[in-house]
């Protein structure tokens, strides 16, 4: 089975009031039944989505290959003996960027590209953010607000993991990434185009989020759960580390302010059952994030109870 796909431009202005309808119905299913569905014609221009891939594999290669060879991750699989797996660690090699953080210098184009695509997936973010709030039957803005600590400004963090899998000698001892839950709000993921390796949890079965070129993978996080009050759902996901390819992947988290407060919507909480019948506290996204850096990869009930006792 292949992960859901919605043509975004169907959902726009230019669509006919059917067309956006029957994609808008679509959408609403994919977050309730699988927390992940990718986005075709989504507004991001081609150009750019092949510039941003070329400064991310050269950044990897001139900036990271060789130290990654040499790290303590490596020798220790390299060492490890025929039937053990390396547990508690990720195949993975990952930078973050931030408005204000320190970029990578080296890669001729890298962060003038970026910047441009982080801009781009600010836009998208406030347009997925929209189609949920008109399918929750919230008013238009609502998530953002929430998220933004509801005064009107822009508090939200805006992050983006430039993650890359290198081919792995020993590929069925260590994971990629640990199977998780996203802790934030929406992630929007561009993903390597031949090599796969990201896999989804649905029904008690493991698929895999085919390569799809240039389409951008939406998934919910923990916090887009509680607004909607469980009517969607965070998706357990992980990556499996491959002998062979290279794997990119470029993931986009629009999260709550640390400050801001999260609590199911009251216009999806009945008056005859309360937000406590379906166990979603009250809380701030910062003590949320407290728990979840020590519980990521276990199960995420528990992290709402936790916060709920603080």
């Amino acid at each position: 089975m292949a992960i859901p796909v919605v043509d975004f431009s169907k959902v726009g202005n230019g669509a006919s009031a059917e067309e956006r309808a029957a994609n808008m119905a679509l959408i609403a299913k994919y977050c309730e039944e699988w927390g992940f569905f990718q986005l075709a014609n989504h507004g991001i221009s081609e150009e750019l989505l092949e510039r941003v891939k070329k400064v991310c594999t050269e950044f990897f290669k001139l900036e990271r290959e060789q130290n990654f060879k040499q790290s303590p991750l490596f020798k220790s699989l390299s060492d490890l003996p025929d039937g053990q797996m390396l547990e508690n660690v990720d195949w993975e090699d990952v930078i973050t960027l931030l408005d204000h953080n320190e970029w990578p210098s080296q890669t001729p184009g890298f962060k003038e590209t970026m910047t441009e695509y982080r801009a781009e997936l600010r836009k998208l973010a406030d347009q997925v953010m929209e189609v949920m709030d008109e399918n929750l039957g919230l008013p238009k803005g609502y998530i953002k607000n929430a998220f933004n600590s509801g005064n009107g400004e822009e508090e939200a963090f805006f992050g983006t993991k430039v993650s890359h899998y290198p081919p792995c000698p020993k590929p069925e001892q260590v994971t990629g990434l640990r199977a998780h839950t996203d802790a934030g709000g929406v992630v929007m993921l561009f993903q390597d185009d031949v090599v796969g390796g990201l896999e989804v949890l649905k029904d008690g079965e493991w698929f895999d989020v085919q390569p799809m070129k240039n389409s951008i993978v939406i998934n919910t996080g923990d916090q887009i759960e509680v607004l909607s009050n469980g009517k969607y759902k965070s998706a357990w996901h992980r990556v499996q580390a491959k002998p062979d390819g290279n794997r990119r992947s470029i993931a986009s988290f629009y999260n709550p302010s640390m400050k801001a407060t999260i609590a199911p919507a009251q216009q999806l909480v009945g008056e005859e059952k309360g937000v406590e019948a379906f166990g979603y506290p009250k809380f701030v996204f910062g003590d949320y994030m407290s728990v979840y850096a020590e519980q990521k990869f276990e199960p995420k009930e528990p992290r709402f109870q936790a916060v709920r006792a603080m």
